[in-house]
Parts: C-alpha cells; structure tokens; sequence
C-alpha cells in the first residue's frame, strides 16, 4: 500500500492552506484583533473554529461522503446537488470571490504606488496579467502541488513572518501612529470576545469553499499513487488538519499586529499598511504588497481548477477543462475591473442563504450511518435552515419581509445571522419521526462510489 512521506503531507497541506488563505483571510484577523485588545487570544480561538474549522469540517464530509461536492449533496436528492453544486461554484468563482481576487490585489498591491491618474488603465493590465498567470497555472492542475506548494506559499508565509517578527521587536511609539502597546478590548469583545470572534470567522465564508476544495486535495493525493480509498480519506483528513495548523498560525501573528495597533483604522488593509510603512519604512508596503498578491493568486488558481473540473462533468464535452479555465479567468477579469461592487451587492445575500445549509449538510453527513435511509432528515433540515437564511439574507439585501421577519427576529442568536442553528435541529428531528418513507434515492451511497 503506498504511503505518503512527511514532506509530501506537508506539501499538500500547505497547498490547501494557500489555497484558503486570501485577501479577506489576511484583512480581517488584525481588524479583529485591534477590537479585541487584551481580549486577542479569546477571539482568535473563535475566529479559527468557524473559519479554519469549518472549512476543514467541508473537505472531511466531502472526502466521507465520496469525493465531490456532488456526493455530499446527493444524501439530500440529485436535484439538490445539482443546485448547490452550481450555486457554490458560481459564487466563489467568476461571480463573487474570483473577480475579488483581482482587484483586491491590484488595490493593495500596485494601486498605493499609481495614485488614482490612469488608475482605469493600469488595472486593465495588471489584472489581465494576474488571470494571464492564473489561467497558466491552472491549466494544468497536476501541477499545482507542485507550483502552489512548494514555491508560491513560502513567499507568501515569509512576508507575513516578516511582518509579524518585526513587530515583536519594535519598541513602543506613539505620535502621529501608536503602535506596540494592548489597549482594553472593545465594548463588543468585553464580554464574549470568544463568540464575537466566532461570528467573525462565520462571515469570512471559507466553509463553502471547503467543499470545492475537497477534490484538489484527492487528486493531488492521487498523484502521489495513493489509490486506497480509506488511505486517501485519512490522508485528506490529516492534510486538512496540516492546513488548519498553518491558517491557526498566520491567524495568531496578524491577529497580534492588530492587537499592538493603537491608532484606530476603518479596516485590517489600511491598519496591515500603516504597520508595514511604520516597522520597515518604503519597503514596508512592498512586504504587504507580496504578501496579499500571493495570497490572492493562490486562492484564485485554487478557484479557478475547482470550478473547471467540475463544470467540464456537466457541461458538453467540447467545453473541455482547459476552455472552461479560459472562459472563467477572461470572465472574471472583465467583472474585476467593471461591476465588482454591484455583483458584490447582489452575491452576499445569497452567500447569506447557502452559507448555513453547507454547514448543516456537513454536519449531518458525520451522522450518515446512523441516519441511513431516513432522507428526510437531510430535507427537513435543509428546508427549516432555509427558511431562516432566506429571511436573513433578505434583511441584508435590504428587504424587510414584514411579519415574518418579525417573527423570525425572536429567534435565539437571530440578530448574529446564526437563527437557523436551533431550527435546523428541529427539522432534522422531525425528519426521524417513523411516519416518514423510507428513501434511498439520491443518498449517493452507490452511485458515487468507484
């Protein structure tokens, strides 16, 4: 039975670490962490349980259920598969997170430098060589232990030490930017900073990622001659328990560099740039810049081959993965330089209504063979879970649905946008009422299997 070396658990754990750790994950941790204060370490523990856990906690369903997103949804029905399966993809793909990647980088990382004169322009070039280089990169996804693991992640993690190091060492100064001292935590974190820090991570949204990402790391496990499917389910689990450890990490350093910044910032990408300029003068925002372009482009050559891999399984076989790859970086370079706000606009309700489903499907297949062919367990959980993070994420887009959102704002935790948790439960405790058919349709369990 072929077994993987330590070095090679490293390389692919730190491939899935690159490949979760974007713009967002770097940005908001030290905003956090200013708000947090003396009350850092709380938050930061609740912070990686929901954002680096559940994450982690998408890949291991996946790799439990079968080996996509697809057969984790089947335990609902094919057709709900399909949906989210879709839903997902697009989402963290060309219509929200992809687009995001680009333009995120060329705001933090060359943006500074250009100054607002022929902005337009110079983000046309900049982000058309940024999906330039996904698309390379991606086109052949063999390659992208290889390229991500081993050569773009270390860059990435040495700035961010850099930083953080640095910081360590600088004395205590204040003036025009205060820096090096704990101040008292913010009312919101005095009291529960451990949660506040657990509905930050909630809102950095890895969780539906996780699914997508399952199958980066089976296939890279594949490469390696791992065929055994209880071998490339542990190997996957221990790799995405190796990518937890690296994301607690980074979270830990730029936690603390916002919890030592005194002069208050709008958001983490303004407070990570004043730090940069403050410990290392000039070079300071080169260091930044390094940091989060890597960072992006990683996520992004992570996006790009989870949505062609699965696109070219539903779609006519003259769309092979290749075109789909080109289709999604030509797409996504237009939305990054015209619309981006407003699709941003119209994706985060919707991000709001999937988000909890993923994370009750991911729970409930945990319990898949106690709960066997009773499917409506998975549906009724489903559908309470929905009807609450349709409501919110109604609310978010600014619709008030009257009564009913009245109703639904008596909800225990409503206003933190977690009010589905106890209904979940109880549409999953209906589903085991013995009235109900039993149901094998759509559970996946031999279909999906090879």
């Amino acid at each position: 039975m072929k077994k993987l070396t330590f070095i090679q658990i490293i390389s692919v754990s730190m491939m899935l670490f690159a490949i979760f750790f974007g713009a967002g994950n770097m940005i908001f941790p030290p905003a956090m962490g200013q708000l947090a204060g003396t009350s850092y370490i709380s938050a930061l523990a609740g912070f990686i349980l929901t954002d680096a856990g559940i994450a982690i906690l998408g890949v291991t369903a996946v790799v439990l259920a079968g080996t996509s997103m697809s057969d984790l949804g089947n335990l609902v029905s094919r057709r709900f598969a399909l949906v989210l399966s879709v839903g997902v993809y697009m989402l963290i793909g060309p219509l929200f997170a992809l687009p995001r990647t680009g333009s995120v980088s060329f705001e933090i990382a060359l943006l500074p430098y250009i100054g607002e004169n022929n902005a337009i322009l110079w983000s046309l070039l900049f982000t058309a060589a940024f999906f330039g280089l996904t698309y390379y990169l991606s086109s052949n996804p063999s390659r992208i232990v290889d390229v991500v693991g081993k050569y773009l992640t270390p860059v990435l993690l040495i700035s961010i030490l850099a930083i953080f190091i640095a910081s360590l060492l600088q004395e205590t100064s204040n003036g025009a930017f205060s820096f090096g001292t704990m101040m008292e935590p913010s009312p919101a974190y005095v009291d529960i900073p451990f949660f506040k820090g657990m509905i930050e991570g909630y809102n950095a949204l890895d969780g539906p990622a996780g699914l997508a990402f399952a199958i980066l790391v089976i296939t890279a496990i594949r490469s390696y001659g791992v065929t055994d499917k209880k071998s490339i389910a542990r190997y996957t689990i221990l790799c995405g328990l190796g990518a937890a450890g690296f994301l607690a990490v980074v979270y830990f350093m730029l936690t603390y560099v916002g919890a030592i910044t005194n002069t208050p910032f709008t958001n983490g990408g303004a407070l990570l740039h004043a730090v940069t300029n403050h410990l290392f003068g000039g070079i300071g925002g080169i260091i930044l810049g390094i940091a989060v372009l890597f960072a992006c482009l990683t996520t992004s050559i992570g996006l790009t081959t989870s949505f062609a891999d699965y696109f070219q399984t539903i779609l006519p076989k003259r769309w092979t993965y290749k075109r789909i790859a080109a289709a999604v970086c030509l797409f996504s370079f237009v939305i990054s330089n015209i619309g981006l706000s407003q699709l941003i606009t119209v994706s985060l309700p919707i991000l709001i209504m999937i988000y909890p489903l993923t994370v009750v499907l991911m729970l409930l297949s945990f319990l898949k063979q106690r709960i066997g062919s009773r499917r409506m367990v998975y549906i009724m959980a489903m559908l309470f879970t929905f009807a609450v993070s349709f409501v919110n994420g109604m609310e978010s887009a600014g619709v008030s649905l009257g009564i009913i959102s009245d109703w639904f704002a008596e909800l225990p935790f409503y206003e933190l946008s977690i009010g589905w948790i106890l209904p979940a439960v109880a549409g999953a405790l209906i589903g085991l009422l013995p009235f109900w058919p039993m149901n094998n349709e759509g559970s996946g369990l031999t279909e999906t299997r090879e």
